[in-house]
């Protein structure tokens, strides 16, 4: 869709804004607030608060640009005289202490629960004479993340802190108030559109993404065939597998292990290395070509690390984060970290790729099994994996598996690659709109009219 322009346009006389409408006032922002405040750091629990309890606003409550009621923490009971600035309706909550993509991040309250209360890093502002709605859309243009971005420059800290005399210097746009909601009332609807889409481009990535772990499931578990015969594999979370398949012992499959950090005070062990040295991270990649640190030979020599020649699985081990059981194929020579472990096929039973969507499929049922307590908490030994039973085709089937599972798997890719540019794409239509709108470059009067009719 199309939109009109204005009839008549000016200089605004500011870079960023460019032309505004002839009828459109520049302001600066300190000209509309009412008043700006902000609450007390206080001590709670990392559990939001329930209907009849306190609590305080997290500042993730407006990471998204939108603000989020439920982002809070319940307030410690010792704590509860402290607490200050009850959440107000059609307040602007703003970031003003935060990592540099994160400062200035807004979020319009629309309701506001009587039991939630600001924190001190949050402000709550107020205006005269102009929509705080029509504001917090201002507050998602590039003008606007410019401004904030120019007043936290100069600290070399990775946290930044907006003023209030930054904030009230913002220049922004001020359409008469009946304009201001005619915008605010066009672009919701347009909004809410346009998030629909998204959201059904997320439910759709999120069904491939079943569809995907439900295919690698059948695939290793019950083979290509619909007619063979089945026979019960002896593990209740395989189910039945196919009568002449094998289910073996890993160990009797795989050599295994795992590596150690070196100490990094000691200058022998990283300074100047040459020998890859991979962390946990690496499981969150289809495969693993480069690594970006490097140990010397005498870390190899003494720190008890192994040197893993390719290709070979490795398996995050260790922590309540996703990478624990996820899996990865190394593509070249390196060693690894505690919190890696590592599986070299023996002889010619199997294959890294056949190891891979294995473990694709038993992803859950091995954390569920390492989600132990006391020192094991959340922690999958070497001998665990060692005892964990794979079934196991003839290798024959099993390169058929893999060429089915490769095919079958990249289309699944492909339409998530797509869903994700269509995301990309109606997130990018989104925030033009929003510019084109607060800024006066396109006239939505009459649509809004139609929005609202």
């Amino acid at each position: 869709m199309s939109f009109p322009k204005y009839e008549e346009y000016r200089d605004s006389g500011d870079e960023l804004l460019g032309i505004v409408p002839a009828n459109w006032n520049v302001v600066r922002l300190k000209r509309i607030i009412a008043a700006v405040e902000s609450g007390t750091s206080v001590n709670a629990t990392d559990d939001p608060a329930g209907e009849n309890e306190i609590g305080v606003l997290k500042t993730s409550a407006v990471y998204t640009g939108e603000f989020r009621a439920s982002e809070n923490k319940k307030v410690d009971v010792n704590e509860l005289d402290r607490v200050s600035c009850p959440l107000k309706p059609s307040s602007l909550i703003v970031s003003r202490m935060n990592t540099p993509d994160l400062i200035g991040a807004a979020g319009y309250v629309e309701h506001a629960p009587s039991n939630l209360y600001l924190p001190d890093r949050l402000w709550q502002v107020t205006f005269n004479g102009s929509l705080t709605k029509f504001v917090h859309y201002w507050t998602l243009t590039s003008s606007y993340r410019h401004q904030v971005k120019a007043s936290c420059t100069g600290t070399s800290s990775s946290m930044k802190n907006l003023t209030q005399e930054q904030f009230g210097r913002f220049q922004l746009t001020a359409p008469p108030l009946e304009e201001q909601q005619a915008i605010a009332s066009f672009l919701d609807a347009e909004t809410a559109k346009i998030d629909a889409l998204v959201a059904e481009q997320r439910r759709l990535i999120e069904l491939l993404q079943e569809k995907r772990q439900a295919v690698i499931s059948h695939a290793v578990t019950k083979g290509l065939d619909p007619h063979v015969r089945m026979k019960p594999s002896g593990i209740e979370w395989l189910g039945d597998v196919p009568e002449h398949w094998e289910v073996v012992k890993l160990k009797l499959l795989t050599q295994i292990g795992n590596g150690s950090t070196p100490d990094r005070k000691n200058a022998h062990y990283w300074d100047n290395g040459i020998y890859p040295w991979l962390n946990s991270s690496v499981v969150n990649q289809s495969e693993v070509t480069k690594a970006d640190q490097f140990v010397t030979q005498v870390a190899l020599d003494e720190c008890h690390l192994p040197k893993i020649t390719p290709p070979a699985v490795l398996v995050g081990i260790t922590g309540q984060g996703r990478t624990r059981g996820m899996a990865t194929i190394l593509q070249f020579e390196a060693t690894i970290n505690q919190h890696l472990a590592y599986l070299k096929p023996r002889e010619n039973r199997t294959s890294v790729s056949y190891i891979h969507r294995f473990f694709q499929k038993a992803y859950w049922n091995i954390r569920e099994e390492s989600d132990g307590t006391g020192s094991t908490k959340g922690a999958i030994t070497c001998g665990q994996l060692e005892k964990l039973k794979m079934p196991l085709p003839p290798n024959a089937e099993q390169r058929d598996i893999i060429e089915y599972l490769d095919t079958s798997i990249a289309k699944i890719e492909l339409l998530s690659e797509e869903a994700e540019r269509a995301i990309t794409l109606l997130q990018e239509r989104r925030t033009a709109l929003i510019s084109a709108a607060v800024t006066g470059k396109i006239d939505v009067r009459q649509f809004a009219c139609l929005e609202t009719s």
